[in-house]
């Protein structure tokens, strides 16, 4: 393909990205795939070239664009020369026309950036969300240990217990180590929340928000697959993810319970009042994550955050119930927006005074209003908050 026909290509994957996004609909990784598959002579270099416009693009528009051209015009505001390949050629874009605007910059749509600027991420902070992701791996302590590993790429030791960065971009499904389960796919940040539970052997930990179960197999290996670990979801296909994953790292989960939404009491039942500790890994905005998945700050809206709100809300609540006396809750999101924060915190304590705030000593991060942050541009890490609060 030539450079025009790139181009154009990415304005019609844009056009669908857009679609989906405001429709709820495809991710954007997914859509790629999808046009490659139906336009099968594009070669290797092709689709990387059409994948990094794409992104470029993504991560170059605050609010949503108009179109895909709009979007792939902004670039052409970063870069001029970029322009000469809008020529009207037979499989290039037409000619930029005198009139003709580009979309919008910024880190997101308006309503967006306020909250978060009204949360402390502006500037670099802000700047750092729509940066490239590192691939950051967790060394599975039920099978390895981190200094005797080795790899086939080169490594940075990070500094959690188990935490190894490679390049981004870097593909390790077909190592050896990955299939035999000796090394985990998990951002730094989520590694760190899973320390902050503090997992001891012999312990009973319920992680009530599992999903496909990253933090669950940490919590295992944490545990020395000694003591009870309770894996929950609302979400059937997602927890069904987590057996096969568990096989594969050698984790044993006690038990997993599928919630129905709104009435996950009468499923945790049995383990009112049991449990040493508590992992709500929240449903959230996931602001924090925008590295990994930009468009995604396209999908978010004001009533969907108070939904999600909400529903923090509502799960801190059932959490509360399941902590046995001198047990412990540990309250994550991926989000950087204070109300998903610190807010819901001084709201959960002001109905729960039995439950007290414990300090948080991690090696990133920083205090932040009643819990602890990680954010993209000052700890390297996806952007997180979590908050750790010990039942009197």
């Amino acid at each position: 393909m030539k450079p025009a026909a790139r181009v154009q290509a990415a304005i019609e994957i844009l056009d669908s990205v857009i679609e989906a996004a405001l429709a709820r609909g495809a991710p954007a990784d997914r859509l790629i795939a999808d046009w490659f598959r139906s336009h099968r002579f594009a070669g290797s270099k092709d689709k990387r070239a059409i994948r990094d416009l794409v992104y470029r693009a993504i991560r170059a528009c605050g609010p949503v664009p108009q179109s895909g051209r709009a979007a792939m015009l902004r670039l052409v505001q970063a870069n001029p020369p970029f322009g000469e390949l809008f020529d009207g050629s037979q499989y290039g874009p037409a000619e930029i026309g005198d009139a003709e605007l580009s979309a919008d910059g910024g880190v997101a749509p308006h309503w967006l950036a306020d909250r978060l600027s009204a949360s402390g991420i502006v500037g670099k902070e802000a700047e750092a969300l729509l940066g490239r992701a590192p691939l950051d791996i967790r060394v599975n302590a039920l099978k390895a240990r981190r200094d005797d590993l080795e790899l086939p790429s080169p490594m940075e030791t990070l500094p959690t217990l188990n935490g190894l960065r490679l390049p981004a971009g870097t593909q390790i499904e077909q190592w050896d180590a990955y299939q035999g389960g000796l090394i985990e796919i998990q951002d730094a940040g989520s590694q760190l929340a899973c320390e902050a539970v503090g997992a001891q052997p012999g312990e009973t930990i319920i992680d009530l928000c599992a999903g496909a179960g990253g933090k669950t197999l940490a919590l295992a290996a944490a545990m020395q697959n000694s003591g009870t670990l309770v894996a929950c979801d609302t979400d059937r296909r997602r927890l069904g993810q987590l057996a096969p994953r568990a096989e594969r790292a050698g984790a044993k989960i006690s038990e997993t319970i599928l919630l129905n939404p709104g009435k996950e009491q009468e499923s945790l039942e049995d383990w009112q009042g049991r449990a040493d500790a508590v992992l709500v890994d929240a449903p959230c905005s996931g602001t924090g994550t925008w590295r990994r998945n930009p468009e995604s700050r396209w999908r978010l809206t004001e009533k969907e955050l108070e939904r999600l709100i909400e529903l923090q809300q509502h799960v801190l609540d059932v959490a509360a119930k399941l902590v046995r006396p001198g047990g412990r809750l540990i309250y994550v999101t991926c989000s950087l927006l204070d109300d998903e924060g610190p807010r819901q915190i001084v709201r959960f304590k002001s109905q729960h005074a039995e439950f007290k705030p414990t300090k948080i000593a991690l090696p990133l991060g920083a205090d932040h209003g009643t819990g602890w942050r990680l954010t993209p541009h000052r700890d390297g890490t996806d952007g997180f908050f979590f908050a750790s609060l010990a039942r009197s």
